[in-house]
């Protein structure tokens, strides 16, 4: 599908247009959040509600509408408990999943009413209690929004149908009830048939939540008179993804569900959290995603953040091979530090390059470990080293390094080993130098023998 992206784009566009939708192209993220501001003002709105989108947190647009004077609400209710608290998500599927109820119910109680109808009073942190909230706080936001902004998990080519799921029913509140709707998608979201949209609203939610089908899967085509939304628009993103189709190793990311699988059973992930990857798409897939969207020199770490276990690859329902990415696009990286001015870590390498090419250096550099370690460690840990040593321990423990080395251990061991074998050569030795017991001699004994 993706060697012919260009083709279905088009005819999509056809599509949209012909069922009374307007499609924009937006080459990157400036662009596709002056379109949308440009339409929400165009409609006379201050205020939106929003469907969760990973396209419209890609491109920072509730930032972009806030410097605009317009305000978006979430309304999915982990993103809701995310702009509340200020915060970033942690997680493609549960943006909050690094909350707990308790953390949940205080931001509630504490922000809610600066954005609308507060926290019931004896708020408390049972899960029903906190979706009644929020469904409480959302209802007025619904009924009075002029307009909808949404992201779209596929679009289809041949009937210019766009596609939502979701799991609670905001989504559905969102398309449904204001009378503008702009939908924020990726180009590579398409589809080519509505036949083909069979398999995936299959393989979307085994592959996220488990379940056999996805709770709410909202369908719309263009516009209906008298039903839905008057006006529809459709933003094409590109930001970054035409770049990425022309590698023909990194394209493959561009078949990403979003369904989570990797980040699910990812060690890394499990260890770190999504905050620690610094963007949008945390996990493997962001791994090899946004440094193909941003730039691998404005993303350079995020290809070394893996053991390439192969775990993402295992669960990824579609098959991108995200450890053969992430080599790729580490080579990318080393490349693209040749032939410049070498950097702190460049530095580093050549003098460990140089302490390891000879024996002598090596030698020399453990006894001063050795000796250093002993004056700077306490209880087998060194806790602050000097600089630039101490960017290291300012958030790790360093164990203090062996008084003695292996190759030293090694060579003492040798030595008392062929020390041992000359001594009992010459004690074995008798007056024929044969080493053996005579016929009238009796033999070692047990003790002799260390039995």
């Amino acid at each position: 599908m993706a060697r012919h992206l260009d083709r279905y784009l088009l005819q999509l566009e056809e599509s949209v247009t012909r069922a009374g939708g307007v499609v924009h192209w937006a080459r990157d993220a400036d662009e596709a959040t002056a379109i949308t501001g440009d339409l929400i003002e165009a409609a006379g709105a201050r205020d939106v509600v929003k469907v969760k989108s990973m396209a419209t947190q890609e491109i920072d647009l509730n930032a972009a509408l806030a410097a605009r004077g317009i305000t978006a609400h979430e309304t999915d209710l982990a993103e809701l408990i995310v702009q509340l608290g200020d915060d970033r998500p942690s997680h493609i599927l549960v943006p909050a999943i690094h909350r707990n109820r308790a953390e949940i119910r205080d931001i509630f109680i504490e922000h809610m009413a600066a954005h609308g109808r507060p926290a019931p009073a004896g708020l408390t942190d049972e899960p029903a209690a906190l979706a009644e909230a929020a469904r409480l706080h959302l209802r007025e936001k619904f009924l009075t929004a002029k307009v909808a902004v949404s992201g779209a998990n596929f679009a289809i080519a041949e009937t210019g149908t766009v596609v939502v799921v979701e799991s609670e029913g905001n989504g559905r509140m969102c398309l449904t009830l204001p009378r503008t709707l702009i939908t924020i998608m990726g180009i590579e979201k398409v589809l080519p048939a509505f036949a083909d949209l069979e398999v995936f609203l299959q393989l979307l939610p085994r592959s996220s939540t488990g379940e056999r089908m996805n709770p709410y899967t909202s369908m719309w085509t263009g516009v209906t008179p008298g039903d839905g939304p008057q006006e529809f628009h459709l933003v094409l993103l590109d930001n970054g993804r035409t770049a990425t189709l022309a590698d023909p190793v990194g394209r493959q990311a561009l078949a990403c569900i979003r369904c989570s699988a990797c980040l699910n059973v990812c060690p890394v992930y499990e260890r770190t959290g999504g905050h620690a990857y610094g963007s949008v798409y945390p996990g493997p897939i962001g791994a090899v995603l946004t440094p193909q969207l941003v730039g691998v020199e404005h993303a350079a770490t995020l290809p070394f953040a893996s053991t390439l276990c192969g775990a993402c690859y295992d669960a990824c329902p579609v098959k991108i091979n995200i450890p053969d990415i992430l080599t790729h696009l580490r080579a990318r990286v080393v490349e693209q530090k040749r032939g410049v001015i070498p950097g702190a870590e460049a530095g580093a390498m050549a003098a460990v390059a140089a302490v390891f090419g000879s024996a002598r250096r090596l030698r020399a550099a453990q006894w001063l470990a050795a000796r250093g370690g002993r004056l700077l460690g306490r209880h087998g840990v060194i806790r602050r080293l000097p600089p630039p040593g101490r960017a290291w321990t300012s958030g790790r423990d360093l164990p203090v390094p062996p008084s003695q080395s292996f190759r030293a251990w090694w060579r003492q061991q040798e030595a008392a080993q062929q020390t041992g074998q000359s001594g009992a050569g010459q004690s074995g030795a008798g007056p024929s130098g044969a080493g053996q017991s005579g016929p009238g001699q009796s033999g070692p004994g047990p003790q002799e023998n260390g039995l």
